[in-house]
């Protein structure tokens, strides 16, 4: 990709899955494809995805996107299920940034980030 496309420093790149429609199979019940994608934002460019096995989900197909993408100096976005340490580890690895959406279900996680904006909200 790099030979084709200017990487632009700073570059938002969304990590998101999807359900393909009208890919399930009612007859040989089969379940619809799923696939992560990773867009830029910037150039307006897939640079990447995945299908997502059968009998798993997103969380195990995240990582194996990341694994062949090229992040340094991006910013990375995923929403809720893509707050998983393992996840976070291989962005950080490539010297990428992450915003990543923090739901109540992420129990101790959750309360801490609270506790930090009110901390932050407080001061003058």
């Amino acid at each position: 990709m790099k030979s084709i496309q200017k990487v632009t420093n700073g570059e938002v790149v969304a990590i998101d899955g999807k359900t393909l429609r009208g890919s399930y199979d009612t007859n040989n019940e089969q379940s619809a494809i799923q696939i992560v994608s990773a867009w830029a934002t910037t150039n307006k460019l897939v640079l990447g995805q995945i299908k997502v096995d059968s009998k798993s989900n997103e969380i195990t197909a995240i990582p194996e996107l990341l694994k062949i993408l090229e992040l340094s100096g991006c910013l990375v976005t995923i929403d809720a299920i893509g707050c998983q340490k393992e996840i976070v580890r291989l962005i950080t690895q490539q010297n990428a940034d992450y915003v990543i959406t923090l739901k109540k279900n992420q129990g101790n996680l959750y309360d801490e980030v609270e506790k930090l904006f009110q901390l932050v909200i407080t001061i003058p």
